[in-house]
């Protein structure tokens, strides 16, 4: 390159670089005329979301609002600070102040609708969306919204068309792909099929074969049907069982079932069951749900009677982790012998390993009285264990776990599982 070619270029850089200074202090010049400065509140809350101060940057927000309660900037920033943290309800109120002003702020409506979805507030969230989509109908982050809100009300075709809609003004959009693949996974049934093994230190070992068909037919119904056969203690047996799900709302559920065996002592020859669950909404950045469910358990052994009262709970953890909390009373009646009551329970962590795979650990204690062979009468147990859960295809995962048992007077039952489902 010559000496004259490089000097021009110098020349142009140069007059570049003036030309951008220029108009920035054109443009700075022109702010302060209009009274328009960059707050230098907001120049720190954005340094210290992007730090992940969340509590620093709330409490600089406060001392602005405190200084200026009818900045709207600063309540937005609020709402969004207080729906990070958990605060899910305080952050929905100061969107809706905002939007009280600014009806058609999109920005705020897709973070109203947000916080409506994290409350499970499905229908209010839809609606939020509807409004913001006739305000901006090619924004590519209000149609994937409205295409996962849908998803969750079982309008699979309508979310279809919307993450496609999506696609189409951003080709790239990973919310989009993501949600597309996951409707395609979307089935109806799953079809399990396992084994489990029992190696008693004072009996030969037993064994069970199990088949079931679970299925959701719908958003607010589903059933279990399923048989399993038993080898144990020198006997055999086939058990019969169903169970049917009304969701009565989105967070409140009943169940109840039954199940018949052949005539023998190794399993109970008749039950039935019935559940209540419901879902709790905890505003916590440590806690993303509570599942709490109450269960009444019937058994009919030959020569016994058992019934259970069950309470478990489980926590929703961040990064998809969950803890799960199980404490059972059960009212045992023998031919000969007087009722009594004995309690029991177990508790279970479990958490994501990889893509695709999961895992948990269990321990369980408590005296059991059931009237099966090997627990007539009462033993006190200890049980530790685990399992692992690896999903090797989109509709096909393996389930295993190994359990140890440790009996008084010394007996053991050490167990293992292992069962394949499908999904369609």
């Amino acid at each position: 390159m010559t000496v004259s070619k490089k000097k021009s270029i110098h020349q142009f850089l140069d007059l570049a670089q003036r030309t951008a200074i220029a108009a920035l202090l054109v443009l700075i010049f022109v702010q302060l005329l209009g009274g328009q400065t960059i707050d230098e509140w907001q120049l720190r809350v954005r340094n210290e979301v992007e730090n992940q101060h969340i509590d620093a940057a709330l409490s600089t927000v406060e001392q602005r609002l405190a200084n200026a309660p009818e900045d709207l900037e600063a309540r937005g920033w609020r709402g969004r600070l207080l729906a990070w943290k958990g605060r899910w309800s305080e952050g929905e109120a100061d969107f809706k102040l905002v939007l009280d002003k600014f009806p058609n702020d999109t920005e705020i409506l897709t973070a109203l609708a947000d916080v409506l979805l994290w409350q499970q507030n499905y229908i209010e969230a839809l609606r939020t969306l509807d409004y913001a989509r006739k305000i901006s109908p090619a924004d590519p982050e209000i149609l994937s919204r409205r295409a996962r809100v849908l998803a969750l009300l079982g309008r699979t075709p309508e979310a279809r068309s919307e993450y496609q809609q999506t696609l189409q003004f951003d080709s790239q959009n990973k919310d989009a792909r993501t949600g597309l693949a996951s409707l395609s996974e979307n089935t109806q049934h799953e079809l399990r099929i396992g084994e489990d093994v029992d190696f008693f230190n004072y009996a030969n070992s037993g064994q069970t074969q199990g088949l079931s068909l679970a299925s959701r037919w719908n958003q607010r119904w589903s059933t279990v049907f399923g048989v399993n056969t038993y080898q144990m203690f020198g006997q055999d047996a086939v058990k019969f069982l169903a169970s049917g799900t009304f969701h009565v709302r989105t967070q409140d559920w009943i169940s109840v079932g039954s199940a018949v065996a052949s005539s023998q002592s190794v399993v109970p020859t008749n039950e039935a069951f019935f559940t209540y669950g419901h879902g709790f909404r905890i505003e916590n950045r440590w806690l993303q749900g509570l599942e709490s469910s109450y269960q009444q358990h019937w058994f009919w052994y030959q020569g016994a009677h058992v019934l259970t009262l069950n309470t478990s709970q489980v926590v929703y953890l961040p990064r998809e982790w969950t803890w799960s909390l199980n404490v059972t009373g059960a009212r045992t009646g023998f031919v000969g012998t007087s009722v009594g009551w004995t309690p029991s329970g177990w508790t279970k962590l479990g958490f994501p390993l990889r893509h695709g795979v999961t895992g948990n650990l269990f321990f369980a204690v408590g005296s059991e009285n059931f009237a099966q062979i090997d627990q007539i009468g009462r033993f006190s147990a200890h049980a530790l264990g685990g399992g692992l859960r690896y999903r090797f295809a989109a509709r096909q995962d393996i389930n295993g776990y190994v359990a140890r048992q440790n009996r008084n007077q010394g007996q053991t039952d050490t167990s293992l599982g292992l069962s394949y489902g499908i999904h369609f």
